[in-house]
């Protein structure tokens, strides 16, 4: 098969074949199901892009820890997949959420809680929607 007849099925075509990068895994974005806000991005190896379809909850890899994780396992704070959808060639989920509790790490409803802007001085980051959900050093104790 050529490589356009190949890029035009994976584009045009109808059959679930993720691309992975050179580490085994594709971006994932989470957002808020009814807000449509941007929680969280992470990413998915093939088994937790396989999880999360069969079990209809959220579950990644961490890059860090080099493991598999199911979102909320240690803090509660979940993620129930309501939808799910690839981008053009593959190699981006989309999956939006009912979300329990925040979706970062350190409590707060979304990832996304600074504001970049710019200026004479540089880029420059600010707090916007920043306020905490739960206590990071409370659930997550070692």
């Amino acid at each position: 098969m050529s490589a356009s007849a190949d890029s035009n099925d994976i584009e045009e075509g109808l059959a679930f074949r993720p691309k992975f990068d050179g580490s085994g895994l594709v971006t994932c974005v989470a957002t808020d199901a009814v807000s449509g806000d941007v929680l969280m991005v992470a990413h998915m190896n093939d088994e937790a892009l396989r999880k999360t379809i069969a079990s209809g909850e959220a579950w990644y890899f961490s890059r860090s820890r080099n493991a598999l994780w199911r979102k909320g396992e240690t803090s509660g704070q979940t993620q129930r997949v309501l939808e799910m959808r690839m981008d053009c060639d593959q190699d981006a989920v989309w999956i939006r959420v009912e979300q329990t509790g925040a979706a970062c790490h350190t409590g707060r409803r979304s990832c996304f809680y600074r504001k970049v802007t710019g200026g004479e001085g540089g880029a420059r980051l600010s707090f916007v929607d920043a306020d905490r959900v739960f206590d990071p050093a409370k659930v997550y104790r070692e």
